[in-house]
């Protein structure tokens, strides 16, 4: 029989079998309780996790709960280096997440040692980097942006800093656009935005020609072009609460129509689609959907997986985490 910690290293999550007959839902809030446990998630996990979760949020949302938490766990629903800016963020706290195969394509886009390499070669620049990254990254890194704080983040520079962004382009483009900024990219993006399909989206603007395009920067720039609007997932999920509209396409990872829907359930909301055929004809990330309710449970109940950062690493990352916080105080 294998110990928790062999199911780990083995297969990433904690294997144990969970009682059929057990209340899932009762028992995550009984150990959140005996715990002290705090359970964060992403808009792109699946609905029943959403439901369960303390907070529910974009990337800077739930770095900023991160760094506030009392509880002395964090679980946090979503992918590895959401997990590591949680423990970056509290470094004195236990964070668990339910699987680390939960990864992220857009941070492994960007090796550390590839990225070092390609900022030596802009020494006067400074470097700002899309928190989809790892640790690693993030050291290497100046001040961490989301899309909800990255046009601030970068207007509050001078004119005249150079800047390399990283990791992903299509964001950076976006950014560079709006501020007027020249900007050296680093070629990552997110398979889930990258995969939206242009055929099938053009298809669907034509069969609801009344329906606003709403898109998330990650997106090809294409896209983002003929969309009506365009911010991160809490400005989409504000946006469609605001508008007077009633009908939006909306083009990201399809896990933030749940939140939509209890936001606003008259308005009729439909996923812009990936252009793989899977069943919700919608865009999905396969990472964040490995977070489940088993192994939410798992995770609470045996403290595992659990997150490590060596120090020398967190120090440097906790520096261009703690300046984006610093600097979108107020969003």
């Amino acid at each position: 029989m294998t110990t928790i910690e062999e199911q780990v290293n083995r297969y990433g999550y904690v294997t144990e079998a969970v009682a059929e007959d057990i209340d899932l839902i009762a028992e995550i809030n009984r150990l959140k309780k005996e715990k002290n446990a705090v359970i964060l998630a992403h808009y792109y996990v699946d609905a029943e996790i959403q439901d369960i979760a303390d907070y529910i949020g974009d990337s800077l949302g739930l770095s900023q709960q991160a760094a506030a938490t009392e509880a002395d766990m964090i679980v946090f629903c979503g992918v590895h280096f959401m997990g590591e800016t949680a423990k970056v963020l509290s470094p004195n706290k236990k964070v668990v997440i339910p699987d680390l195969n939960a990864g992220c394509s857009l941070a492994d886009s960007a090796p550390a040692d590839k990225f070092a390499a390609f900022k030596a070669q802009y020494p006067d620049h400074i470097v700002i980097s899309y928190i989809n990254c790892s640790a690693e990254i993030k050291a290497l890194t100046d001040i961490v942006c989301t899309s909800s704080n990255a046009l601030q983040i970068v207007d509050s520079l001078p004119k005249d800093q150079k800047i390399i962004f990283a990791p992903d382009a299509n964001l950076g483009r976006y950014v560079a656009h709006k501020t007027g900024r020249d900007m050296v990219l680093w070629d990552g993006a997110c398979i889930v935005h990258i995969d939206i399909s242009r055929e099938k989206l053009q298809k669907l603007r034509e069969e609801n020609p009344d329906a606003l395009l709403i898109a998330h920067p990650e997106c090809k720039e294409d896209i983002l072009l003929q969309s009506d609007f365009v911010s991160s997932t809490t400005g989409l999920l504000k946006f469609v609460k605001e508008s007077k509209h009633d009908k939006f396409i909306v083009a990201t990872e399809a896990g933030i129509l749940h939140k939509m829907k209890q936001s606003v359930p008259d308005k009729k909301l439909i996923p812009a689609p990936g252009s793989d055929n899977n069943t919700c004809a919608c865009s999905e990330c396969p990472y964040m959907k490995m977070n489940t309710l088993e192994k939410v449970y798992n995770a609470l109940y045996y403290e595992q997986p659990e997150i490590f950062v060596p120090e020398n690493i967190r120090l440097k990352a906790y520096e261009s985490v703690a300046r984006m916080l610093e600097l979108s105080k107020g969003i």
